[in-house]
């Protein structure tokens, strides 16, 4: 069965925060929000944006939608990939992982387009048995990858030529604007590597049997390159119509 669509858009589900939250003269409260880029980057790619927030489900979280999108945010429990916490792991949500992880499954059991951004990527990568860097300023020796607070600097970026992403993004070296202090480290099972930072940081996954599946480290809604929110929506419709 197809998905819901309003005025044919592609229904595309983004996983949404939950957290406190300040609006209006005088609320202050716990709300279920996103970064409002995300929203823009999937409507200008010709597609319905809908948030979801990290509730706990039985099965049909993904029901109606056409594509699905695995936003950034704090990091993932360790032990979901057998570590024990580092000092700077931060932001742990437990029933914010329970949710996405089941979300992700779910999405790839119905064959939906999915897009995992920073914190998506990684959330790929732990449900297919891979595990973390929990604080890349331990691993490569600097912050390159998150170098002021609250600000989305750029660093360079390198695609592997014919891969799926470079066919996507048109080029295969690329300026991203990123943030974040954890990575890859171990890929999970059926995950290729297929972009790196200068420093050697898996900056982008594709899955092998999974041609709708597609991860990135980097914060593509924050940028000006709206080529992987177009693939995912023209993905949506194409998986639409195939249902």
């Amino acid at each position: 069965m197809s998905g819901a669509s309003v005025g044919g858009a592609p229904i595309v589900g983004i996983t949404a925060y939950a957290e406190r939250a300040r609006w209006g003269e005088a609320w202050e409260m716990r709300a279920a929000l996103l970064p409002w880029e995300y929203v823009e980057a999937v409507a200008r790619a010709g597609g319905m944006p809908v948030l979801l927030p990290p509730v706990a489900a039985e099965g049909g979280a993904t029901a109606g939608l056409d594509a699905l999108v695995l936003a950034g945010g704090g990091d993932i429990a360790p032990d979901r990939y057998g570590a024990a916490p580092a000092d700077a792991t931060a932001g742990v949500d437990p029933g914010r992982d329970a949710s996405e992880f089941a979300l992700f499954e779910e999405a790839l059991g119905r064959r939906l387009p999915v897009l995992g951004v920073c914190r998506g990527l990684q959330v790929m990568n732990v449900a297919r048995g891979g595990t973390l860097h929990q604080h890349l300023p331990d691993v490569v020796g600097g912050n390159g990858h998150r170098k002021r607070t609250a600000v989305f600097d750029p660093h360079t970026v390198r695609v592997a030529p014919g891969s799926r992403t470079a066919g996507i993004l048109g080029r295969t070296e690329l300026e991203v604007p990123t943030y974040h202090h954890q990575g890859l480290d171990t890929l999970g099972e059926g995950l290729v590597a297929t972009a790196w930072a200068e420093d050697g940081i898996v900056e982008a996954v594709e899955f092998t049997g999974e041609p709708r599946a597609l991860g990135v480290q980097w914060h593509p809604e924050m940028g000006d390159d709206p080529s992987l929110f177009r693939w995912l929506v023209a993905e949506a419709r194409s998986a639409r119509s195939e249902r």
